[in-house]
């Protein structure tokens, strides 16, 4: 038995994402690592949930998590990254991201959590490959191009549909939405694509990781396939995500960050 005292992890927001992260940790899953906090929306809603976790935490503000917590899990809307962020990496403590799109509109977050010792730490999501990706970056890519299909619902909303005029409903063949560079993407798609925001931080950037988005409805798994081209491996990787209950978002995305947690205290950890 490991003599290191857990670490606290609060969660904020408490979506689809965030509830299931909080249950597991409230019961004990992940080993070195207890539930401190949450932090919900909606007052509401939020006490009714915090009466179904196996051990009772508090509902905290936003600016308190840093308090009660050396982990922050980032679940929440693109638009309170900030609040979430900054006073984390003033206060030094970890913070795992998930909007990792808004983090493109915000690089004074990067700078400061290099010159106030906290860490931003990105989990690979509904991502498969970003070792790979990452260990390929300490050499010489050519190009980087991912295509990503999902379901027309899982597009609701979506700030392109407006821009351009489109329209899901109904559609009976694959729609091409978007065919571009990541960073060109992310505020088209704030709760879509940051799975390609995570792959142009693992390689070569958000101008030079290309990008396609396909409204399909002969697909009911939201899919992304990878092609990377490098001078030490050619990559080709498909995933394709069971949707969680909200459709924008595949299931496996709390499943990565609850690996990344057991990764932090784990006596052998496999993985780049």
């Amino acid at each position: 038995m490991s003599s290191r005292p857990d670490l606290r992890v609060a969660v904020a927001g408490l979506g689809a994402i965030g509830k299931v992260l909080a249950s597991r940790l409230s019961e004990g899953e992940v080993g070195g690592c207890r539930l401190s906090a949450v932090s919900g929306r909606d007052p509401v809603k939020t006490e009714a949930f915090l009466k179904t976790l196996a051990s009772p935490v508090p509902n905290v503000g936003l600016d308190q998590l840093s308090e009660v917590a050396d982990v922050i899990i980032e679940c929440a809307p693109a638009a309170v990254l900030h609040q979430i962020v900054e006073p984390a990496l003033a206060a030094g403590k970890k913070i795992i991201v998930l909007s990792v799109g808004a983090l493109l509109e915000a690089p004074e977050l990067m700078e400061k959590a290099a010159s106030n010792g906290g860490q931003i730490m990105v989990p690979s999501g509904a991502l498969l490959g970003l070792d790979a990706v990452t260990a390929a970056a300490e050499g010489r890519i050519q190009s980087v191009r991912m295509t990503s299909r999902k379901p027309p619902i899982g597009f609701k909303d979506a700030p392109i549909l407006a821009e351009r005029n489109l329209s899901i409903e109904g559609l009976t063949e694959p729609l091409l939405l978007y065919s571009g560079s990541a960073r060109a993407a992310a505020t088209s798609f704030p709760a879509n694509l940051n799975v390609a925001i995570a792959l142009s931080l693992a390689g070569v950037g958000p101008d030079k990781t290309m990008l396609e988005v396909w409204a399909d409805p002969g697909v009911v798994r939201n899919t992304h396939h990878i092609e990377l081209v490098s001078d030490s491996a050619l990559l080709n990787m498909t995933i394709e995500n069971i949707p969680s209950e909200n459709p924008k978002t595949g299931r496996i995305t709390a499943q990565s960050v609850l690996a990344m947690l057991r990764k932090m205290s784990a006596p052998v950890r496999v993985g780049t």
